[in-house]
């Protein structure tokens, strides 16, 4: 019976019997029932609600302890939690009830109540109600949305007579409002499972960022001193040749041998001083090679599973994702670098246009493999030239496409820019070999 229900027939009751001894009761288990509802809806954890509901479920029947089991993902009836009167847990190990009388009111949908249950045999296949010598069970479906998500079981070794319209409508009022709660709080549990998985890979994903962008610029500023270095070394050692042989030149007679002995001094300290400039830069370019871990994929699942992972999160809540994938085989790729390329090019086009439409599209062809990310934004701005060189954008704390270039070269493909503005299309390509 519903709560909605059970409240009518009290009210009905109530205008036509005032006053009775019966109304008396049914009005004190609404009262009841509501203190049960107001205490099970006080939180979200589902350890606490699977614990209230059944605190108070074997309180209500006068009952010697309880269970509640729940339906898993593979429909099967898995044991939650069990509770004596004292409120005292109890292992799995004693959850040795009937398991006949809740798997059938769990198939059936339909709650078993059963006083005497000694010398009632039809749930005895398993001989549990005689080895435990119990006399009282009641049992209920939790139904949720016409959904059963598991059972609620009580019992006792005492005798109660069970009253059918009272405490048998009461205690399945309390399994139709634990269903909701349990459900409410399986969704939050579920909810705060996801929102934590999410958390820990973006997590992963930004430090994996930053170890790449690292790599990226350690090299570039690796490669631009040993260029500045080496210009350096150069004009320092010929400055020093110069002054040896300007002292050689002018000889003994020189009034200025004690200065000359000392630029030769500075020289040699400079070029020293350039040397190790020029070890560090080696040290920068060397230790920024970051190793491919290739394997044999399909890009189109990567570029799917980089979608369904972005999809929730609030940033890409409007956005539209289109892809037009066509049939291209296997290659080799660092699919984890590959994923960050790919959200690379969907958080420009979100940060260009909240609401854009990104097209995605593969193809094959000559053996490489296209990946064209098109979106419906304003496009490249005139005064950015070249976007794959430029590290930090004006204005902007991003790095704009400088390490999604690098991505690609370590993958000895190409990226390229096929359309500015309006929109824009950027292409890249990774050899099938």
């Amino acid at each position: 019976m519903k709560f909605v229900e059970f409240k009518k027939n009290i009210d009905n009751l109530e205008r036509i019997k005032p006053g009775t001894e019966e109304i008396t009761e049914k009005v004190m288990n609404l009262e009841i029932i509501l203190d049960i509802v107001k205490s099970i809806n006080s939180t979200l954890i589902l350890e606490d609600v699977l614990e209230l509901v059944l605190k108070n479920a074997i309180s209500l029947t006068n009952s010697d302890r309880g269970f509640i089991v729940l339906k898993t993902a593979g429909d099967i009836l898995e044991y939650k939690i069990g509770l004596d009167a004292e409120g005292g847990k109890l292992t799995e190990d004693l959850f040795n009830v009937s398991t006949t009388v809740v798997k059938d009111v769990f198939n059936t949908g339909q709650s078993k109540f059963i006083e005497g249950a000694q010398s009632d045999t039809e749930y005895d296949s398993s001989k549990s109600i005689l080895r435990l010598e119990l006399q009282t069970i009641l049992c209920s479906p939790l139904v949720t949305e016409e959904k059963k998500i598991g059972v609620i079981y009580v019992d006792s070794k005492h005798l109660h007579k069970i009253r059918s319209r009272e405490i048998t409508d009461t205690f399945e009022i309390l399994a139709g409002q634990a269903a909701t709660a349990i459900r409410n709080a399986q969704l939050y549990n579920g909810q705060i499972n996801a929102y934590n998985a999410l958390n820990e890979a973006n997590i992963q994903l930004i430090q994996s960022e930053r170890k790449a962008l690292k790599s990226s610029i350690d090299s570039e500023i690796g490669q631009s001193l040993q260029g500045l270095v080496h210009l350096a070394l150069l004009e320092t050692e010929s400055l020093m040749r110069t002054i040896e042989k300007t002292q050689k030149d002018l000889g003994d007679q020189s009034p200025d041998s004690i200065l000359f002995d000392r630029l030769k001094l500075k020289s040699r300290v400079a070029i020293d001083s350039i040397r190790n400039i020029q070890k560090y830069a080696q040290v920068l370019i060397e230790t920024s090679i970051m190793n491919l871990n290739k394997d044999t994929g399909d890009l189109n699942r990567t570029i799917q599973s980089v979608i369904k992972y972005l999809s929730p999160m609030k940033k890409f809540y409007k956005i539209y994702f289109k892809t037009e994938f066509n049939a291209i085989p296997l290659c080799n790729y660092d699919s984890e670098q590959i994923q960050h390329l790919l959200v690379h090019l969907f958080n420009n086009a979100a940060e260009a246009k909240s609401d854009a439409t990104v097209t995605i599209r593969s193809f094959y062809k000559d053996n490489l493999i296209f990946v064209e990310v098109e979106d419906n934004g304003p496009g490249f701005p005139d005064e950015i030239d070249n976007p794959f060189f430029e590290v930090i954008a004006a204005g902007k704390t991003s790095y704009g496409l400088y390490l999604c270039k690098s991505i690609i070269d370590r993958h000895n493909g190409q990226i390229k820019i096929l359309k500015r503005s309006p929109s824009a299309i950027i292409q890249f390509s990774l050899p099938v070999v």
